[in-house]
């Protein structure tokens, strides 16, 4: 035979059971199961040629369902793929986008209050560690060096710069 022939005849696996491609292994062996009993030779009304032709259909279709790597070249085989694949939105093609969110950053969002007590510690740690160094430098009895002008202005521009940096990230709450 050949591969189109087998490909035929395969395919209609699922249909044989009566269930779609997706159905899960239970599924497959409960719909196995009813439809075994109903063509079984020993157990059916109809003829024993039909039956066991049937039958051996029925068998053959949930010996590849029920294997799961049998199943996987089976799908293949009939075009059928497990794996969800990705589509763009149906919006993006649409000449007016326009965002759902008022946000035209995600990323430029207020702050939650978990990530303000954040921000609350991390600077309440900074000052404590300036205050216990000022402190330390004091009892070791550290001398303070005079800086320059110029390394004071650089100093104050930093800092000023920091401030203006604090200040407009509080504004954002």
């Amino acid at each position: 035979m050949s591969q189109n022939t087998d490909a035929k005849e395969n395919s209609s696996y699922y249909v044989l059971l009566g269930l779609h491609p997706s159905a899960s292994v239970i599924d497959i062996r409960r719909a196995y199961r009813e439809l075994s009993k109903h063509y079984h030779p020993d157990t059916t009304k109809l003829s024993t040629e039909i039956a066991t032709i049937k039958f051996q259909e029925l068998n053959q279709a949930y010996a590849t369902l029920s294997n799961p790597e049998r199943r996987i070249a089976y799908d293949y085989l009939i075009g059928y793929s497990r794996i969800a694949v990705i589509q763009a939105p149906s919006y993006l093609d649409r000449p007016n986008f326009t965002k759902s969110s008022a946000y035209l950053d995600p990323t430029d969002r207020p702050l939650s209050a978990g990530e303000i007590f954040a921000v609350f510690i991390l600077g309440l740690t900074f000052v404590g560690c300036l205050i216990l160094a000022f402190a330390l430098s004091l009892i070791r009895g550290d001398t303070w060096q005079p800086i320059s002008t110029i390394e004071l202005q650089i100093v104050t521009q930093q800092f000023t710069i920091a401030v203006n940096v604090a200040l407009q990230a509080l504004s954002n709450f």
